[in-house]
């Protein structure tokens, strides 16, 4: 299987270990053979978990998961025609 370059956007998933819709998402991308970066949040401890939390609410105030960065959009929550659309598949 080979990873699809999606014109060169960095694909970044901000995640919970325990989260359905993350889950879902990640299972996407991994369908789309997209080569994406994930970072399930409540998996971290202590300061690393707190600048983490920063990083999404940079992106999203509400810090709700999954966050997903595609280049320069951001797409809260698992929405499949919107993570497709924004990889141009």
């Amino acid at each position: 299987m080979t990873e699809k370059n999606t014109d060169d956007k960095d694909v970044k998933v901000f995640s919970l270990s325990t989260c359905s819709h993350c889950k879902a998402t990640k299972k996407l991308l991994d369908e789309c053979t997209i080569k994406f970066e994930f970072v399930d949040v409540d998996l971290l401890e202590g300061d690393e978990r707190k600048a983490m939390v920063e990083e999404v609410k940079k992106v999203n105030e509400r810090c709700s998961f999954p966050t997903i960065i595609i280049g320069e959009k951001v797409i809260v929550g698992y929405k499949e025609k919107d993570i497709k659309e924004a990889l141009g598949l």
